[in-house]
């Protein structure tokens, strides 16, 4: 009988508050900052310091990275916050709900730029792939794809109510794309570096950009100027000037504040540059000063060489009352934020900010934090910050109480006490670098650290109660010693360092005062040496043995009494980093920088098995409880799920973003926590759900599969990558395992359909021959649909996203069959915009074909008189309920008035009443 195991799933993931590599904005009623933790996004309420919606993607999603936010401050659209993905893909989601709406594949890296339009409707997005994406949200469904960029795109900003757009990237160029006509009107050069990041005022007067140039460079835009200037026939943009920086580091981002006042200039590195953008009249005020003083200064010069007998050039004259205006009489260095660490992001609030205050920003730091300042007249000055809910560096281990309601992870600077079912962070305490951790019951937790200090930390007051400077090197493990009975940690703790000793220390209740209550504290009472380093320590359960894992890859298997040696395991080509003894002290589990795990026998040392368990250095492994099924951890981001006695893969969890240090298992393996480098702690349950294990290696194939899928960049009907300098054009979608998929599903419906008319016509002649035929049975797979309902069911139940690029993958056979039905579709009013659109991508697919195929050209005769009818209903409906909803808009006091009257009157009366509403 084939053996069922049962699966693991993630279950929750806290104690990041914002990843580094995405950028941070306001949701779109401007109360609540969006920051990306890893795979999900975070609605923050900086006052409280508290999550208040969280957007996290479905389980069986892939765990893809944030790359970069958006949001849209129009109400048009549910969908008004987009996130990009380092896969390329773009996901929209509810503000309100923090549901999912689509998910749209485009790109074929990963994302680095998005905005939304004007209206909120059109969202435009930017890769590493070099290509522009527009998309629209409302459909869910790509548009075009503007190519040109010879790098990475780094920002994007629309212009002329979102008639244009400019796109700026690592090239050093600048593009202006006209959309309606998807053509480039102009490209900026100047820079002379990378671009990073660019920027609009709200009144589109100027747009600044941002590379590693020691400036900013200014261009003014057409729209704001007058007439009679110098200005090309297409140039949309023209430089206005160049404003020096403070810092030499490169410029990160560029963001104006909503109403232009103010623009701020983000390096990498911790300071913010904020510059005061003057009006007109302030800026004619400054210049008319700068030219006075200038002459004042010349006339001075003159006086001088006039006494000396030298002759200087003069001056060129100036008009004093309308003097021209250059970019350092509008733009002047206000403030210089500077924060405690490196800034990732930036960016304005929306709302209206406290009175006194000019403006009110938000930014994230590379150290797990937000903070939001205030900007005045005098000075920039912090108001709230959010840093309680994640550790400030890496998690290096994390431990659980034996009742498993306490979770404890150690950082480079703080402990954090955790509750495991809901992610709150309940206690944080100062402490040193901590690498191994324990509980002592539910009061007291053991700190091991790098310098070698033993903490006790007291849980209930979150203060440290005792340092013993324990070791001469780093702690590397904390081992509670277990009793006879089973008892985990009441007779004391094991501790192995690098400074070659394993020390054995038991527990004492100390009163320092008459006043204050019993401390713990430890003594030291036996030390084990050792030759080198120690990096791992083990106790079997009943407490007779003890393992020790040395620098020398060796492993020693020593009697816990006597401390004689019993067992020397030998075989790893590199140092163990980890080991565990099964509940019933039978197997010995180690696992090295060797990519291996091994499986000993605790009776007499012989090695069960070696298995290549990880793609890097296995950094913790664990036997769950009364079982011989283990979990191991590694570099290469991954948790594996093992059967020690069947020596097989149960399961690979994916879903860190870095490399995964420690683990900890609940005391029945309900659920297992792991901590990462990349500073989440996550949670996988155990559910009711049974795994088969030749199920899941094909699985495995099948990923492999979709794995090499996703890599193939052979577009049949794309444009080629070696696009023109002046841009282009090309198909918005790309091949996903989703859009395959959609293509088999259309030709097997296809096909079903095709059998079906055929019984049909079958039917009806047998009919005609005997007048006794026999009834006709439909085919179950159709659901009692026609052929053609059932053909069309199908199409409309593909993703509008998706769509093209499965009409794509269709063969030019079953692409005529399609079009077959096209004329049949038409007659349903619901479905005309969808049959334009498949037989748009047919006739642009095909269309050699198509014209050279007798049997085709009636069809498309008949199609272009029948869509053109229909489409031009379609548009007379809409445009008849445009204008009824403007009358109504109008008019609208009148009609809510004339409802409440009819409400009135036929709740008042029992008899049938007219009303006129007209």
């Amino acid at each position: 009988m084939v053996k069922a195991y049962l699966r693991y799933e993630p279950a929750l993931t806290f104690g990041v508050i914002a990843s580094p590599e995405s950028n941070v904005v306001y949701d779109p009623s401007g109360r609540r900052l969006l920051a990306a933790a890893l795979d999900r996004l975070a609605a923050w309420d900086i006052k409280r310091g508290l999550p208040s919606v969280s957007f996290a993607p479905s389980s069986s999603s892939p765990s893809l990275a944030v790359s970069c936010i958006a949001s849209s401050h129009s109400a048009a659209v549910s969908s008004s916050i987009a996130s990009g993905h380092a896969d390329g893909s773009i996901r929209l989601w509810d503000a309100e709900t923090g549901a999912c709406e689509a998910t749209l594949h485009g790109h074929r890296s990963a994302a680095s730029a998005l905005r939304f339009g004007p209206s909120g409707a059109v969202l435009a997005s930017g890769s590493k792939d070099c290509d522009v994406i527009l998309w629209d949200v409302v459909a869910q469904a790509g548009l075009f794809r503007l190519r040109g960029h010879r790098d990475q795109v780094t920002d994007l900003v629309f212009l002329d109510s979102g008639k244009k757009l400019m796109s700026c990237s690592k090239d050093k160029f600048i593009r202006v794309w006209d959309l309606e006509t998807q053509h480039c009107l102009q490209i900026v050069g100047g820079h002379r570096s990378e671009i990073w990041s660019m920027d609009v005022d709200p009144s589109e007067r100027f747009l600044v950009s941002g590379s590693a140039d020691p400036e900013l460079q200014v261009f003014r835009i057409r729209q704001s100027v007058e007439e009679g200037e110098d200005w090309s026939k297409w140039d949309v943009l023209k430089l206005f000037g160049e404003i020096p920086r403070q810092s030499k580091e490169r410029v990160a981002n560029v963001r104006f504040n909503r109403d232009g006042s103010l623009v701020v200039c983000q390096v990498a590195g911790k300071t913010a540059d904020i510059y005061r953008v003057l009006d007109e009249t302030e800026a004619a005020r400054k210049a008319k000063r700068r030219v006075s003083r200038k002459k004042e200064k010349a006339s001075a010069k003159s006086m001088i060489a006039e006494e000396n007998g030298t002759i200087i050039d003069p001056l060129p004259v100036q008009n004093l009352q309308n003097p021209t205006v250059i970019v350092t009489d509008v733009f002047k260095l206000f403030q210089v934020l500077r924060a405690s660490k490196k800034i990732c992001s930036i960016t304005f609030s929306p709302s209206n900010p406290p009175r006194g205050c000019l403006a009110t920003l938000s930014l994230s730091l590379n150290n797990n934090m937000l903070e939001t300042y205030s900007v005045d007249k005098e000075k920039v000055s912090k108001m709230y910050s959010v840093e309680m809910h994640g550790h400030r560096s890496d998690i290096r281990s994390v431990s659980l109480n034996s009742e498993d309601n306490l979770l404890m992870s150690t950082s480079h600077n703080a402990v954090k006490i955790w509750n495991p079912s809901t992610g709150e962070c309940l206690r944080t305490i100062d402490s040193g670098y901590g690498l191994s951790s324990a509980f002592v019951g539910n009061r007291y937790a053991l700190v091991g650290t790098k310098s070698g200090t033993l903490e006790i930390m007291d849980i209930a007051s979150g203060s440290l109660t005792e340092a013993i400077e324990a070791h001469a090197g780093s702690i590397r493990s904390i081992v509670p010693i277990p009793d006879e009975d089973g008892t985990v940690g009441a007779r004391g703790f094991v501790t192995g360092s690098a400074d070659h000793d394993v020390k054995f220390w038991e527990y004492q209740l100390v009163q320092k005062s008459d006043n204050d209550s019993k401390q713990l504290t430890v003594t030291n009472v036996r030390t084990l040496k050792m030759t080198e380093d120690v990096l791992a320590v083990s106790i079997s359960p009943e407490g007779k043995h003890i393992a020790v894992a040395l620098l020398d890859c060796h492993v020693k298997v020593f009697h816990m009494d006597t401390l004689k040696p019993s067992l020397n395991l030998y075989g790893h080509k590199l140092p163990v980093l980890c080991m565990d003894i099964s509940s019933d002290g039978a197997l010995l589990v180690t696992g090295s920088a060797d990519k291996n795990l091994k499986i000993w026998g605790m009776d007499f040392g012989d090695c069960h098995r070696s298995i290549f368990a990880h793609s890097d250095s296995v950094m913790d492994v664990k036997f769950v409880y009364r079982t011989h099924y283990m979990f191991s951890v590694g570099k290469d981001r991954t948790m594996k799920y093992w059967d020690a006695d069947k020596f097989e893969l149960l399961l690979t969890l994916e879903g860190h973003h870095a490399e995964v240090w420690c683990l900890t298992l609940s005391s029945r393996g309900d659920f297992v926590v792991t901590g990462s480098h990349d500073r989440s702690i996550r949670r996988w349950d155990r559910t009711e759900e049974q795994l088969f294990i030749e199920e899941e290696k094909e699985k495995r194939l099948e990923e492999t599969f979709e794995a090499d899928l996703e890599n193939d960049n052979d577009y049949r009907y794309g444009q080629k990558d070696d696009a023109p300098d002046e841009g282009s054009v090309g198909v918005p979608g790309r091949k996903t395992k989703e859009t395959v998929t959609s293509a088999d599903a259309i030709m097997d419906a296809l096909d079903t359909a095709e059998e079906e008319l055929k019984r049909i016509n079958q039917h009806k002649m047998e009919e005609q021959i005997t007048a006794k035929a026999a009834k006709f049975q439909p085919n179950v797979i159709m659901q009692g649909h026609s052929p053609s309902d059932y053909v069309l069911n199908v199409v409309s139940s593909i993703r509008p996203n998706d769509l093209e690029q499965a009409l794509l993958a269709l063969p030019f056979s079953d692409a005529l069959k399609l079009m077959s039905y096209l004329k049949e579709w038409s007659l349903v009013p619901s479905k005309v915009e969808l049959v334009c659109r498949v037989c748009l991508v047919l006739l642009q697919t095909h269309h050699n074909q198509l014209t050279a195929t007798p049997a085709a050209r009636s069809l498309l005769t008949e199609l272009k008189d029948i869509l053109y009818c229909r489409v031009k209903e379609c548009k007379d409906t809409i445009g008849f309920n445009l204008a009824a909803m403007d009358h109504i808009k109008v008019r609208g006091p009148f009609f809510s008035l004339k409802f409440e009257l009819l409400d009135i009157l036929v709740t008042s009366s029992a008899d049938v009443c007219y009303v006129p509403m007209f």
